[in-house]
């Protein structure tokens, strides 16, 4: 248990799966999850060791999450990341104590940066990102006087 925040195993096992049950469900951002997911309850399983391994320091999460997403880079929009964090806060809001919610969104917003800046931004003569974020819709540019 992470004694600042009260988060242990069961809450993470009770968390993990209702969250993503609505993940599924959502119009945006379900449909890449479901095209990409083949066994849920495995898939459930590691989200739990990952989601231990950095709220708890367990360790039992084995697997590459950027190499996980890099693959579906083509699917992945950046307002999707936005979805998945709304999600991620009203769950839990819902399900945890407001201190163990506050840090679980806070972790996951980090997360959320780090994946954003490898899939769609290019550092000063680093190589390309994977995908370029979609330009700006021309009605959505600043129009000159």
């Amino acid at each position: 248990m992470n004694a600042r925040t009260a988060i242990d195993e069961a809450q993470l096992e009770r968390l993990i799966p209702t969250f993503y049950a609505r993940v599924r469900k959502d119009p945006f951002i379900g449909p890449v999850f479901n095209n990409a997911v083949e066994d849920w309850n495995e898939h459930l399983d590691k989200l739990i060791a990952f989601w231990s391994s950095v709220m708890l320091t367990s360790g039992r999460y084995k697997g590459n999450p950027m190499a996980a997403h890099l693959r579906q880079a083509r699917a992945i929009t950046p307002p999707m990341f936005d979805r998945w964090l709304e999600l991620w806060a009203e769950v839990t809001n819902e399900l945890m104590a407001p201190d163990a919610a506050a840090a679980m969104q806070e972790k996951a917003g980090r997360i959320s940066e780090s994946l954003k800046l490898a899939l769609y931004f290019r550092m000063p003569n680093g190589p390309a990102p994977v995908r370029a974020p979609a330009p700006a819709p021309v009605s959505t540019l600043p129009q000159g006087d």
